[in-house]
């Protein structure tokens, strides 16, 4: 028998507040990408992992971000697979911002026109990123203030984005609840995912929230009780 949908919950888990930041998660494209729109009371924020790849999606992301007024400040990739970047074009040419990518990930996303073709994607085309992140920088938007933090292993270029004082990590592929990230794709590292966890993401407390790139949140403490990878 079919779980019961909850549907008032699932849309509430769709759309939080934490403190001044709203998050705003939609699950697009055939593999369900977490694509977020994070914005504060300033109407400045991001976008993280645009996976539109529909005209239908691109709408429903322009319509949400006309109503809410946001002045879209970054436009960021968690890491370069085809289902976390296919709506680049789109938030590049629609909210005139700059597109944020760590660097190692460039061999991957230059073949992704390629990968989108083999995947099924539509064929857009993938503007280069304006702004290069690693370990260390800050991306500052509104009243926000997150840290990146470089976590190799799922695939090169890999990034999560950290908010201490809201306590969520973004954390793309790395790591979701109760699994981790895939290490069978171009320069995946099973060693090197799980030491990117351990060494980066545990550190950060129990008490902080895990926001994937597909799927549904956690926290730290949960996976570390829970996760039979950890």
């Amino acid at each position: 028998m079919k779980k019961k949908i909850n549907l008032k919950e699932y849309f509430l888990n769709m759309r939080q507040k934490i403190d001044d930041l709203n998050i705003r998660i939609f699950h697009f494209n055939f593999v369900q990408v977490n694509t977020l729109v994070c914005y504060d009371d300033t109407k400045e924020g991001v976008i993280v992992d645009p996976g539109m790849s529909s005209e239908m999606e691109q709408k429903m992301l322009l319509d949400f971000i006309k109503k809410e007024e946001i002045t879209v400040k970054y436009i960021i990739n968690t890491h370069p697979h085809i289902d976390h970047i296919v709506g680049n074009e789109f938030c590049v040419m629609n909210f005139n911002a700059p597109l944020v990518a760590h660097k190692a990930g460039l061999p991957i996303y230059k073949n992704a026109p390629e990968f989108g073709i083999t995947f099924g994607f539509p064929e857009y085309n993938y503007p280069q990123p304006d702004i290069f992140i690693e370990e260390g920088s800050f991306l500052t938007f509104g009243n926000q203030n997150w840290k990146t933090i470089y976590t190799p292993g799922h695939a090169d270029g890999s990034v999560c984005l950290f908010d201490e004082k809201n306590k969520f990590v973004i954390v793309g592929d790395l790591i979701f609840a109760g699994s981790i990230g895939r290490t069978d794709l171009p320069t995946g590292n099973f060693h090197l995912l799980i030491q990117s966890i351990t060494e980066k993401i545990v550190p950060l407390g129990d008490d902080v929230t895990i926001i994937p790139g597909h799927a549904e949140t956690t926290t730290i403490g949960n996976e570390k009780t829970n996760n039979p990878y950890l």
